[in-house]
């Protein structure tokens, strides 16, 4: 007698979630382990630059010192931005992975008691956690955003991102759809790879969202079109915008003074 299989199909294969509030299924809380994401901006103080040149290249040294060897740990992930030239308000950005937030603070702790950190402060610090997103099964059945795959390109552009809370009354065929077409659009921009991170209750944001690549002329591009999606009217905040350029610690610290 031949073998009968059951077959079902896999969670992550539906187009859309059709109880996101976990009233209906009664959803239990998912404690499996994520990365969380932190975007930590710095803005140096004048008042550095006119110190000895020596004490200035020691502090410098100091700090890039601590940095590097957080990026050398195996639980822990660093990437360094500059923003001098970019942006009036922040100088440059680390930005830092972990699956244990206190390492977060562990690593401040360690710059806080740098010379130079007396002289910096942090104008923006962003905090995320890694979610798979509920609107891509469709298109990626293996799902993504699991985990973060950073530094890809030579820059970043990154931004805390608001919805309308009007959007979270549609029902989820129609954000479906919209995300759909959201996706669409998106699709012929290879270059630009998103890094999307949740944080609802940790942070002030909802989002914050980072595209990795190389070619500035092609994420305006990206952004310019996605203005013209039907999504795009439910969103009530995404700015400040940053264009971070990818450099090592050492470099940022020439760029400073």
């Amino acid at each position: 007698m031949p073998e009968v299989r059951e077959l079902k199909e896999a969670a992550t294969r539906r187009m859309f979630d059709l109880d996101p509030a976990g009233l209906v299924l009664d959803k239990t809380p998912d404690r499996a382990r994520r990365q969380f994401l932190n975007y930590a901006f710095f803005k140096l103080d004048p008042a550095f630059r006119r110190l000895p040149k020596a004490e200035r290249e020691a502090a410098k040294a100091e700090f890039a010192e601590v940095v590097e060897a957080w990026a050398g740990r195996d639980d822990f992930i660093v990437r360094t931005y500059s923003l001098v030239g970019l942006r009036a308000d922040v100088d440059f950005m680390i930005w830092r992975i972990a699956f244990d937030p206190s390492l977060f603070q562990e690593m401040q702790a360690a710059l806080n008691k740098t010379a130079l950190m007396g002289y910096l402060t942090q104008p923006y610090s962003f905090l995320s956690m890694q979610k798979r997103s509920i609107y891509v099964d469709r298109y990626n059945p293996e799902g993504e955003g699991v985990e973060v795959q950073p530094g890809e390109g030579e820059y970043l552009f990154v931004y805390p991102f608001i919805k309308k809370r009007e959007w979270y009354k549609l029902s989820p065929h129609t954000r479906q759809g919209m995300m759909d077409e959201h996706i669409y659009v998106s699709a012929p921009f290879t270059g630009v790879r998103l890094n999307t991170s949740y944080s609802y209750g940790i942070d002030d944001q909802e989002f914050v969202v980072a595209f990795d690549a190389n070619h500035p002329q092609e994420f305006v591009d990206l952004v310019h079109r996605l203005r013209f999606t039907e999504a795009s009217l439910y969103t009530l905040r995404d700015t400040p915008m940053f264009t971070c350029k990818k450099k090592a610690i050492g470099a940022i610290m020439e760029d400073l003074a």
